[in-house]
C-alpha cells in the first residue's frame, strides 16, 4: 500500500484527474442537453443515472485493460487499418453528429423547448438509452488516457472517481446555465458537432490534438459569456408601432 503514495504516483493521480474532468466537459453537455427534454422533476435523476453509468463505465474497461488493449490491433484494412476502438469511434462521432444536427434543427425550425406544444415526447428510457451509447464512446478515450498517464489500476480508478464525482457536483448548474441560455446551449449543440468529427476522423487513423478543440471550445464560450453580460447592461428597449407616436392617449 505504501507503494502507491509515492511522489510520482501522486504527481499521475492530480494529472489524470485534471485530464478526466476536462475529458467529461463534453459528456456534461451531452447529459444536460439530453436531460433537457424530460420534464423537470425527472432531469436530475437523468443526469445522475447517466454520470453512474459513465463512473462504472469507466471503471469496467479500467479491470479490463487487456479486452482493451485489443480493441487497438487492427481487424481489417480499407485504405486504413480499422481496430476496435476505430469502429466504436467512428459509430459514436456519427450518432453525435447526427444527435446534435436533429437538435439543432428541432431548435431553429420550430419545435420549441419541452413546454412547447409541439415538442416530441421523449420518454425517460430513450434518454438514459442515448446517454449510454454516448458514455461508451466517451468511457472508452478516457480510459486510453489513463493507460497513457499511469500504469497503475488503482491510480487510474482513483481519479476516474474523483472526476466524476467532480462532474456530478456541477452538472446540476451546468444543465441550468444551459438551460437558462438558449444561446448557450446552440454554442453547446455546435461543440458536439465539433467533437463528433473529431471522433469520425480519429476512427480514420487521423489524430488531431485535443488542445486546439478545447481551446477553440473555451474561446467561443469566453466570447458568449461576455455578449451575455454586455446585454444584461443593456436597457430593455421598448417596441414601438410605425405611427405608435401619432396614436392619441386616452382620457
Amino acid at each position: 500500500m505504501a507503494e502507491l503514495f509515492t511522489t510520482e504516483n501522486l504527481i499521475a493521480f492530480l494529472t489524470l484527474t485534471a485530464l478526466e474532468v476536462v475529458l467529461g466537459i463534453d459528456n456534461i453537455v451531452f447529459i444536460s442537453i439530453l436531460s433537457s427534454k424530460l420534464p423537470p422533476e425527472q432531469r436530475a435523476k437523468a443526469r445522475q443515472i447517466g454520470l453512474a453509468l459513465a463512473l462504472i463505465g469507466r471503471i469496467v474497461l479500467l479491470l479490463s485493460l487487456s479486452w482493451v488493449m485489443k480493441l487497438t490491433k487492427p481487424l481489417f484494412t480499407i485504405g486504413h487499418e480499422f481496430a476496435g476502438r476505430d469502429l466504436i469511434l467512428l459509430v459514436g462521432g456519427l450518432f453525435l453528429i447526427a444527435k446534435a444536427t436533429f437538435e439543432i434543427h428541432e431548435r431553429l425550425e420550430g419545435a420549441g423547448g419541452p413546454g412547447h406544444a409541439g415538442a416530441k415526447r421523449v420518454s425517460f428510457r430513450a434518454v438514459i438509452g442515448q446517454i449510454l451509447i454516448l458514455d461508451i464512446v466517451f468511457s472508452l478515450d478516457s480510459v486510453i488516457t489513463a493507460v497513457g498517464m499511469s500504469n497503475v489500476i488503482p491510480i487510474m480508478v482513483a481519479a476516474v472517481v474523483v472526476a466524476v464525482v467532480v462532474m456530478l457536483i456541477f452538472a446540476g448548474a451546468v444543465s441550468a446555465f444551459i438551460e437558462r441560455h438558449p444561446t448557450i446551449k446552440m454554442l453547446a449543440l455546435s461543440f458536439l458537432l465539433m467533437i463528433g468529427l473529431m471522433l469520425v476522423v480519429e476512427a480514420f487513423g487521423k489524430h488531431i490534438d485535443k488542445g486546439y478543440i478545447y481551446f477553440a471550445m473555451a474561446f467561443s464560450l469566453v466570447v458568449e459569456l461576455l455578449n451575455l453580460k454586455l446585454l444584461a447592461k443593456r436597457p430593455p428597449v421598448k417596441l414601438r408601432g410605425p405611427h405608435l407616436e401619432d396614436v392619441p392617449k386616452e382620457g
